[in-house]
């Protein structure tokens, strides 16, 4: 009896032990129900819910890897990746990898123009090298040739402060108002090339509204930067702090946050962002000599002062 079990085993096949194996590998294989939202812009957090979750190693959207964090064995919560289409999403782990069953449709904002490289705010995952001692703020503002009457378009900047934080507390590296200095940018491919040309701007001084901005940032002057940007719509007017890159301060460094006081006008759009720099004074290089920590979601128009601000403390914001 034991022998014609064993040609049977041989005959049809492999061994018991290892169909059964291959039955516990198929049962331990990551599966995804569903993904919520199911639309969104670059950037959207979404809800990844399946079953054997839990030793995820990477988070595929088509086929950039996603900035994600697992939350039980049944849910990861992942981040649509910068620069995306519309794709679907895998989760791999050590048993197998499983895909949603429907693409997430990636729908940006379309008051944001194609060409833009960043349509939605976002955190680096990649932390700067830690021989990167210094860091400085940045902004972007472009005019709008969608819309009409954007030759008129214009970006008021009253003030920029970039802070970083170290040990909860909270230390002031530039600190500007009335001032910036900047360049304009090839627009078409976005930023295609580091020539850029001088970037004209105009001083001008203004009255604050009490009624309307009762509140006032301390040191804040009657001097405003005007940018023209309906002028040069061919361009990006790439602008950052008027005072030099300073040291970051000693200690371990959570993160730091832009902060810019700024008006703009019907056509004009703006972001802020910044970069750390491996020091005060190196110069841009293809050698990597500064790390983007990211940029703030886009600002619109309005006839009303706004505080336009991004921070990387925290990383990733799920």
């Amino acid at each position: 009896m034991g022998k014609r079990i064993a040609t049977a085993m041989i005959a049809y096949g492999t061994p018991i032990s290892i169909l059964l194996a291959f039955a516990i590998a198929e049962t331990n294989r990551p599966e995804i129900l569903r993904i919520s939202p199911t639309s969104g812009p670059e950037g959207s957090r979404v809800e990844i819910t399946g079953k054997i979750l839990q030793e995820a190693s990477t988070v595929l959207f088509g086929s950039t890897s996603s900035t994600f964090t697992v939350i039980s064995p049944e849910k990861i919560t992942a981040l649509i990746p910068h620069k995306s289409l519309t794709s679907t999403f895998t989760v791999v782990t050590p048993q197998g990898r499983a895909s949603s069953p429907f693409a997430f449709v990636v729908s940006n904002d379309r008051r944001v123009p194609d060409e833009v490289s960043y349509k939605a705010g976002y955190v680096n995952p990649v932390p700067p090298p830690r021989d990167f001692k210094s860091a400085l703020l940045w902004g972007i503002a472009i005019a709008d040739t969608r819309v009409s009457g954007y030759e008129s378009a214009a970006v008021e900047i009253a003030s920029t402060q970039l802070t970083c934080r170290v040990g909860a507390k909270d230390v002031i590296l530039n600190d500007d108002s009335g001032n910036i200095r900047g360049g304009l940018y090839r627009r078409v491919p976005w930023f295609g090339t580091d020539q850029h040309d001088p970037m004209p701007m105009t001083q001008a001084k203004i009255v604050w509204d009490r009624v309307s901005d009762p509140v006032l940032p301390r040191g804040q002057s009657d001097h405003v930067v005007a940018l023209p940007v309906g002028q040069r719509p061919d361009r990006v007017w790439h602008f950052w702090s008027a005072s030099p890159r300073v040291a970051l301060p000693r200690g371990n460094i959570e993160g730091c946050t832009v902060k810019a006081r700024v008006k703009i006008s019907h056509g004009a759009l703006l972001q802020m962002g910044m970069d750390y720099w491996r020091t005060p004074t190196i110069a841009f290089g293809a050698g990597g000599n500064n790390h983007e920590a990211g940029a703030s979601n886009w600002y619109f128009p309005s006839d009303q002062w706004q505080e336009a601000l991004f921070t990387d403390i925290g990383g990733p914001h799920f």
